[in-house]
């Protein structure tokens, strides 16, 4: 699932945000011996690094939930697949893929409908084995195949039910808290007309006996102080009321879609769900309904340098395929297993994959699809996820971890990247406080706060998590195929962990509050700096550099 992390706390009506410490849009860019800033030292990297220096193109695809494909920032660098005509209703390139220009959709129909909703994983292995176990009354007479359905019935049964009601509790408070607050402000235009004051004016207001008055009041005053471009207490409704709906569509979508047993959106892709090797499915549309998430990454990566658009991407010389398997909802097993397959078959060399999900119910099909990216040499940058958990003992999946030994005995893919979320603090605050770690499942942080990037109809905004992380290390890892072309997935896995910068002193624990080495929440016990990796890239690998 795409979890874009936003403002949970209007519910306990603490506008925080409006006192914050203000951060640069481009402060992960930075360096911080020169700017103070823990970026990953991007500007100075192409200054004195690698200007001049020849580059080749790199195409990395970017699995997710879609692209916008014609956005200004990113137009420009978009993967157009060299044998396909658009639009014309024919597999040009014969690849089984019918006008896959700018990629491939599996989560949309031939019919040109596309899957915007959808379960989470947990509500379909529920649907799964309900018929079977809901009236079991002695496990004990279960065969030993049917007690480890049952077990996963059980799990998901329980966390399925409390999850549904934990976000109808959730979303009536969100509704409730923005009546109370509006229902407050209407009371303070009401006192600012009763004294012929104008909003300027609102500053002469005094408190009341009314709590809530005084708390809108305080709040209102603040915003004001804050926000000079707000004219009026509409212009504050307006700014609360879009963070107020964020919340009411996040749980409305929860109750309906992701923990409902009875919805159930696969027919309009209409293909075989239960065979996994099926690959022949979807349509062209990379863009989809919601291409929010997947633009935002895309952006990061590779929005086009230097045209003073909005805002650049990390690398250079990229092209960004899009490939659509994340709807609104949880992933499924066999969209993923196949759209690294494609991304894989199209000459894709790095692979960003911000999602996960705490299910399985296919893995061998993603982990045959892994082993295959890793025989090609691709790269895959997954994201460790958002739910400030260890992932040591906590699932996140898709994992590097097979289920059953790979290649030479091999129980871990070496060609994959797990990246947890920094924040622009460097201190006790560096690790974000809703980052997933682990000292043996992450490989490795990047910045993943307040992160300024692309979104479609031409727009920009600001997001974290560390589905903004994983894609600040794919663009890291293009910057160095790209430069140094001769490098494998395994040798840029390599560069990327050992060039990270050491964090000595500790930090939040995301989870526990606790106080922990740094060092102790990845493998690399760093995070990513992009400086440092073209500098080791140079040393050690220089001739693998381009010509």
């Amino acid at each position: 699932m795409k979890k874009l992390i936003f403002v949970m706390l209007l519910i306990s009506y603490n506008f925080f945000a409006f006192g914050q410490e203000e951060t640069s849009k481009d402060w992960y860019f930075l360096d911080l011996s020169n700017d103070n800033v823990p970026g990953i030292s991007v500007y100075k990297t192409y200054n004195e690094l690698l200007k001049g220096r020849k580059s080749e193109p790199v195409v990395v695809a970017v699995i997710d939930g879609g692209v916008d494909y014609l956005h200004e920032d990113l137009r420009d660098i978009m993967w157009h697949n060299p044998g396909e005509k658009p639009n014309n209703g024919i597999d040009d390139d014969k690849n089984g893929y019918v006008d896959d220009v700018y990629g491939w959709n599996f989560i949309g129909g031939s019919d040109g409908r596309d899957v915007n909703q959808d379960n989470l994983e947990v509500t379909r292995l529920y649907k799964k084995y309900n018929y079977k176990y809901k009236d079991v009354t002695d496990p004990s007479k279960l065969s030993k195949a049917q007690k480890k359905e049952y077990e996963i019935y059980k799990e998901s049964k329980a966390e399925l039910e409390g999850e549904k009601v934990k976000a109808a509790e959730s979303l009536d408070r969100y509704k409730t808290r923005k009546m109370e607050i509006f229902k407050s402000l209407d009371q303070v235009q009401k006192e600012l007309d009763a004294k012929g004051l104008t909003y300027a004016q609102v500053g002469s207001l005094t408190e009341t006996d009314d709590d809530g008055y005084n708390t809108s009041l305080a709040l209102v005053k603040r915003v004001q102080a804050a926000d000079p471009d707000l004219k009026s207490i509409q212009d504050i409704k307006d700014l609360i009321g879009s963070d107020f709906q964020r919340g009411i569509d996040y749980f409305t979508d929860k109750v309906m879609y992701h923990y409902n047993p009875d919805f159930n959106p696969r027919s309009v892709v209409g293909d075989n769900y239960d065979d996994s090797s099926e690959k022949y499915y979807g349509n062209g549309d990379v863009k989809g309904p919601d291409a929010d998430h997947g633009t935002h990454v895309s952006g990061i990566i590779a929005a086009v340098r230097g045209n003073n658009i909005g805002m650049d991407g990390i690398a250079d010389n990229v092209k960004i395929m899009g490939v659509r398997v994340v709807p609104n909802g949880d992933e499924r097993d066999k969209d993923v297993a196949n759209g690294i397959r494609y991304a894989v078959d199209n000459g894709a060399k790095i692979i960003n994959m911000s999602f996960g999900k705490s299910f399985k119910w296919d893995k061998k099909v993603v982990d045959d699809a892994v082993k295959y990216a890793m025989k090609k040499g691709v790269l895959l940058v997954h994201a460790a996820g958002n739910d400030n958990q260890n992932n040591d003992v906590a699932n996140n999946f898709p994992t590097d971890k097979y289920d059953k030994k790979g290649f030479c005995g091999k129980k871990y893919a070496k060609n994959w990247i797990e990246v947890g979320a920094s924040s622009y603090m460097n201190d006790s605050l560096f690790v974000a406080e809703f980052s997933n770690y682990g000292a043996k499942n992450v490989d490795v942080f990047a910045p993943g706060v307040a992160i300024y990037s692309t979104i479609p109809e031409n727009q920009y905004a600001s997001f974290q998590g560390t589905s903004m992380a994983s894609p600040v290390v794919a663009g890291v890892a293009a910057v160095l195929k790209s430069y140094f072309p001769g490098l494998s997935a395994k040798e840029i896995k390599s560069i990327i962990l050992e060039s990270s910068v050491k964090k000595t002193f500790k930090v939040v624990e995301p989870g526990t509050g606790e106080l922990v080495p740094f060092s102790a929440l990845s493998v690399s016990g760093g995070e990513v700096n992009l400086y440092n990796a073209v500098k080791l890239a140079m040393d050690k690998y220089g001739k693998k550099a381009a010509k």
